[in-house]
């Protein structure tokens, strides 16, 4: 299960890396109230209890810094996290505590945790950038992306029982990677599969009974069957071909994700039209690929397909 970090507040961000550390370094991580932290959210004194291994601990002073971002599909190779070159940045802010910290004594190993995606090459780059200018070995310094987040809580899940972050709590939330995905490949092909097929096919039950079933607008039903049952067959074909396996797995990943936020949240959009709606909207402002002008009717069209396919809404 993933979650929506970037929807939860950077409180919530906080407890959650602070319950991780926990169990990372002991239930003894001490963390501070709000205001300046002095780059420092938590704190461990002592040795810990598997970190980075149970059987070489970190020993000493640990500071633990979390940083939230809202943004979504964040990446740490972001000039704003990461730029030598910038006249500031989330790193090169944090630099000048983490000197204070370690000039005081009260540092000698560092852990940030951060809701972005995070490389190998890039967490080694700012690892050693860290250690050149604080004077800090690199083994005693660790920057975690949302990747290793993700990781700790399927090693500990009961984490998010404490944390209270349920998934179906959360705002009507959408992935638009598998998706984009899909609709990236089905661009570049769609003039060649629109040549091999004329008649789009049948639905499995009509058309008006899937409206009537899933509260539909007859309106809106009707703009949607006008404007984009023609591509329904090229979609079919396009998805069945079998150099596309990967997209259809990407594709049924899609359609798992949509129907299990549609049912999660059906109450707040009585009408499947404006789920429709609502969909595409978070899909364009979430993926830059799938918001470029040419990929829109295309992703709106995939929508569709998803609907009439029954794939997502009900049948019966």
């Amino acid at each position: 299960m993933k979650y929506a970090y970037e929807d939860i507040s950077p409180d919530q961000f906080e407890e959650l890396i602070i319950l991780i550390c926990h169990k990372l370094f002991g239930i003894s991580v001490q963390c501070f109230s709000k205001g300046i932290d002095g780059g420092r959210d938590a704190k461990f004194i002592g040795k810990a209890e598997a970190f980075p291994s149970k059987s070489s601990p970190w020993n000493g002073i640990t500071i633990i810094q979390a940083k939230h971002t809202n943004g979504y599909n964040r990446s740490c190779s972001e000039n704003d996290f990461f730029n030598t070159s910038a006249k500031s940045s989330i790193i090169l802010e944090e630099i000048d505590k983490i000197k204070m910290l370690k000039k005081i004594g009260d540092l000698d190993n560092y852990i940030l945790f951060t809701n972005r995606k995070l490389t190998a090459n890039m967490q080694n780059e700012i690892h050693n950038f860290i250690s050149s200018a604080c004077d800090i070995p690199v083994h005693s310094i660790y920057i975690y992306g949302v990747e290793q987040i993700e990781l700790y809580l399927k090693i500990y899940p009961d984490i998010i029982k404490i944390a209270k972050i349920d998934p179906l709590d959360s705002p009507l939330i959408i992935s638009p990677d598998d998706l984009a995905e899909v609709v990236e490949a089905f661009a570049k092909y769609r003039e060649i599969i629109k040549k091999t097929i004329e008649h789009p096919p049948k639905p499995r039950i009509t058309y008006m009974e899937k409206n009537e079933i899933n509260n539909m607008d007859s309106e809106y039903a009707k703009s949607l069957l006008k404007k984009y049952l023609k591509e329904t067959a090229q979609i079919k074909t396009f998805l069945a071909a079998p150099e596309n396996s990967h997209l259809l797995e990407s594709y049924c990943a899609s359609v798992e994700e949509f129907n299990f936020k549609i049912f999660s949240h059906r109450k707040s959009y009585q009408e499947f039209n404006k789920i429709l709606d609502y969909i595409s909207d978070m899909l364009f402002s979430r993926d830059p690929v799938l918001k470029k002008t040419k990929n829109k009717t295309i992703t709106r069209t995939m929508l569709f397909y998803m609907y009439w396919n029954c794939d997502i809404g009900k049948e019966e």
